[in-house]
Parts: structure tokens; sequence; C-alpha cells
């Protein structure tokens, strides 16, 4: 098994004990199903090769952002697959690591959308999360160099029932899908008795930032996001890092 610290060590973890006593339930109820043990068989026998598996830790998402807090979903893909990237939140690096080119053209669309630059980059989508922003992928590991490597071996069972839990609550919260593979999930959402805002735009990535038929550039979705929860009564996020400041 690889021994660098910037990849999956094991899998299934060994103790749930720290996630949120509202992710429990699904959390253990997919590791127990038939897609959480065949994802488990897939997870251990790459690791048994030293295979490169990213992020480290998988869930860091559900013990960063307690459910009842959810107030903005931002569904992506998979994680980053080059080294040190993918730190277990939707798009985000951990610090000092170079933000690839899907987390600078957010970047750019929030300058954009926002009227100027964040305050600042560095933990800016962590500060999200704690604000109540959950950055989820639809594929929560992805093999080293390989990008899409790990989307069918199972976590759309997972992310389904994470997505299923958060949009039949009785909280109306907000839902950036971007790229295919997160709007895959929008009837989970649309099809619920709550007046959710469901946001739709490509995948932030180069290849299709910028491409119809919704190109991310452009999307307006922060500006969106806050102009719902306000008329809601509820705070915005600050999505510029002002609170980092």
């Amino acid at each position: 098994m690889t021994s660098d610290a910037g990849c999956l060590q094991a899998w299934p973890p060994a103790d749930l004990a720290g996630l949120p006593a509202g992710w429990q339930a699904p959390v253990r109820a997919f590791l127990a199903s038939a897609e959480g043990r065949r994802l488990d068989a897939a997870l251990q026998a790459e690791l048994a090769t030293d295979a490169r598996i990213y992020p480290p830790e998988p869930l860091r998402a559900l013990r960063l952002t307690l459910p009842d807090s959810v107030r903005v979903v931002i569904l992506g893909q998979d994680p980053y697959h080059g080294p040190g990237q993918a730190n277990g939140l939707a798009f985000d690096v951990a610090a000092g690591v170079r933000p690839p080119p899907s987390l600078r053209n957010i970047f750019h669309e929030l300058a954009r959308d926002l009227g100027r630059p964040p305050i600042q980059t560095a933990g800016l989508l962590a500060h999200w999360a704690r604000q109540g922003v959950l950055l989820l992928n639809t594929s929560l590991t992805v093999r080293a160099g390989a990008p899409a490597s790990h989307a069918r071996l199972g976590w759309g069972a997972l992310t389904d029932a994470l997505i299923r839990q958060l949009a039949t609550g009785p909280q109306a919260r907000v839902f950036m899908l971007w790229g295919a593979h997160a709007q895959a999930k929008a009837a989970w959402v649309t099809e619920a008795d709550v007046p959710h805002l469901v946001l739709c735009a490509n995948h932030p990535s180069p290849l299709s930032a910028r491409r119809p038929p919704a190109p991310f550039i452009g999307c307006g979705h922060f500006s969106q996001a806050n102009a719902f929860l306000c008329k809601r009564g509820e705070p915005a996020i600050d999505w510029l890092g002002a609170g980092l400041a």
C-alpha cells in the first residue's frame, strides 16, 4: 500500500464516530449495501496494488458541513486526479497548492458575478463549507492520473442518498449542479415537495466552462444563491472571503 500521506490509505473507514450524527444513517446504510461492499472490494483491490487514490479523506465534506446547516449544495463530478490536489471538498485544494484550472474558473466567475475578486483564495472553499455550503462530488474518489476512473464503482448510490436526504428535508436549499454528472441527480431535487432553487451550468473545467448550452462563465450562480437565501431571511454566503481577511 502506498505511504503517500496525500492518498487514501485504507477503505472502508475504521471509525465513523467523527461523522456528524445526521450523516451517519445514509453512510452506514451505504457501507452495508451491495453497492457499498462492491466499492469496498474495488478500492481494496486497487490499494493492494499500491495504486494512488485521491483524496486521503473521501468523507471530509460531510465531516465539515453538518446536514442541518446545509444551505447550498455545490455538486461536481469527481476529485482532482493530480498529486497533492484533492482534499475531500469538491473543487478545493490544500493550502500552498496552485489552483487547478477548474478552481481558477470558479474564482473568475466569482469576480465577474460579484463585481470583485475574492479577498483571499487560500482556504476560501473551506470557509464556504463552514457557512453551510456542502462541496460534494458525485464520485468521492479517483485513481491518480485517471479522471472519472471511479465513477462506476458505486459512489453514486451514496451521493444519491445524500442528495435525496437534503432534497426531501423541510428546508429549502440552493442546489448548484455543475456538469452532466451532477445534473443527472436533478430529479432527486426537482421532484421533492420543497421549493429549492436548482441552478445548472457546465462544469467549470476549461473544456466546458465557456461552451453552450449553459456556460459556467456567466452563470451568475453565486449572486442568485444569495438572493434566494436573503429572500428567505437567511444570511448571505460570504463567497469572497471577507470573513477570512
